[in-house]
């Protein structure tokens, strides 16, 4: 596979199977209910920023994401980036990057002023990937507690 046959596209609800079959890959959970709940919302939401990308037909990444302003004192339009999975056998290969900039253009159109995510410090993976990207630590801190 080339990425020359890489087309990025808007999700659909028929993508869902094959978003459960990458994650299951990555993270070794069959999680279909989840993923369900995750792509209906996404597609409530704005159904043109979640993109899946296609190799040869085969759907082998996702990223789902949506425009919001007033999220944690941030005024400003700001498009979230909050999913994001790639088949494990389709990295290196720019499946990421241009679900990215095609994202990045959408959030453009819709008012967004910057593009944000949160990155797990233990996931060195994602956090080089967001930095190749051009993306920079902020200095939004999360904090968290147990329940």
């Amino acid at each position: 596979m080339t990425t020359s046959n890489l087309r990025v596209r808007p999700l659909d609800e028929l993508d869902l199977e094959a978003i459960g079959d990458i994650d299951e890959r990555i993270s070794g959970l069959y999680r279909p209910d989840y993923w369900e709940r995750r792509v209906g919302y996404y597609l409530r939401r704005d159904p043109d920023a979640s993109l899946v990308a296609e190799l040869d037909g085969r759907v082998v990444g996702f990223m789902f994401g949506e425009v919001r302003s007033g999220e944690f004192g941030l005024d400003e339009a700001t498009g979230w980036i909050e999913v994001l999975g790639v088949d494990p056998d389709c990295r290196g290969r720019d499946v990421g990057r241009s679900m990215a900039d095609r994202m990045c253009e959408h959030f453009r159109a819709r008012g967004a002023v910057a593009v944000r995510t949160f990155v797990d410090d233990e996931r060195d993976d994602l956090g080089g990937f967001f930095s190749a990207l051009g993306f920079e630590p902020a200095s939004l801190r999360p904090y968290v507690r147990s329940l």
